[in-house]
């Protein structure tokens, strides 16, 4: 695994080391030996699955609150998404800045996504689904989330007329 450290600090992108022969290709998506190595926190407390039948699904902006905060590795395993991560890390350098990364099934690339961040993505394609290991359990009572489209972030989501849930859509502006 390659490590990436994006723009906004402590977030990486990881590429994978692909073992390929001619049935096609083995590799490691997660090992706590290296990720340990990173410095990166990783006890995997759950796994989730998320399929989105239609392009242009949107799904985020969500986050857990102190003392859940969550750092997460979030990967699709079929089709494409535009991933979008936030730092709302007060005392961070890049604190409110957002980054956006393609993750597909074919190029095949994890997101590391810090505790103290938001989490959302746009599908690119029908039939994406995405895979996450979660390093916090669930809270609901501490689950957080901000507006998609909240201008604070000016996030340029790469299709317009986003398909995305009530719950979503009704997400606060983030209070600085």
């Amino acid at each position: 695994m390659k490590f990436l450290e994006t723009e906004l600090k402590g977030a990486y992108l990881i590429e994978l080391d692909l073992r390929e022969d001619e049935r096609g290709f083995f590799a490691r998506t997660f090992c706590k030996n290296i990720f340990d190595e990173q410095g990166l926190p990783c006890e995997v407390a759950q796994s989730n699955l998320s399929y989105n039948a239609r392009r242009g699904t949107l799904r985020g902006m969500h986050y857990q609150a102190e003392p859940f905060a969550e750092a997460k590795l979030v990967q699709c395993v079929q089709g494409s998404l535009f991933d979008v991560i936030i730092d709302l890390r007060r005392e961070s350098e890049t604190y409110c800045r957002w980054v956006g990364v393609e993750l597909s099934a074919e190029n095949g690339r994890i997101l590391y996504v810090p505790e103290g961040f938001a989490h959302g993505f746009q599908t690119l394609e029908d039939n994406t689904a995405v895979y996450y290991h979660m390093f916090q359990f669930y809270a609901p009572q501490f689950a957080r989330g901000v507006r998609w489209d909240d201008p604070a972030f000016g996030i340029k989501w790469p299709l317009e007329d986003p398909i995305i849930s009530e719950k979503d859509r009704q997400l606060p502006d983030y209070e600085r």
